[in-house]
């Protein structure tokens, strides 16, 4: 079992590594990518990878939703995973509501390599 401390440490590597991936990603698609479509993508990848879930009832510790969702439907089907999907889902749309909302920018609009 986990104590609490290797819990949080656990936690605390994941979401570090999944920024550092999503901001190397956003760097190397900068130059290629319209600002609005690599915040679009960077704000997708954090609902994706960020989204926290209890895996099962019960259970008092949490864990990325998308992984849960993917054990959940292969193992269980969806019925047994939908209490994943939800939050998913929820943060995939505000995600993508946030980054209509950025489009409305200006300076986010600009094509690569325009000022």
């Amino acid at each position: 079992m986990l104590t609490d401390t290797s819990y949080y440490t656990a936690i605390a590597l994941y979401a570090g590594a999944a920024l550092l991936m999503l901001l190397y990603f956003a760097v190397w698609l900068r130059r290629r990518l319209r600002p609005v479509t690599v915040l679009a993508l960077f704000l997708l990848g954090a609902a994706l990878l960020l989204t926290p879930a209890y895996p099962r009832d019960g259970v008092d510790t949490m864990a990325p939703a998308l992984v849960v969702v993917g054990f959940q439907l292969f193992t269980e089907g969806y019925e047994a995973a939908q209490h994943a999907i939800r939050p998913l889902a929820a943060a995939v749309g505000l995600a993508l509501l946030l980054a209509a909302l950025g489009g409305l920018f200006p300076a986010l609009r600009a094509k690569p390599g325009q000022a």
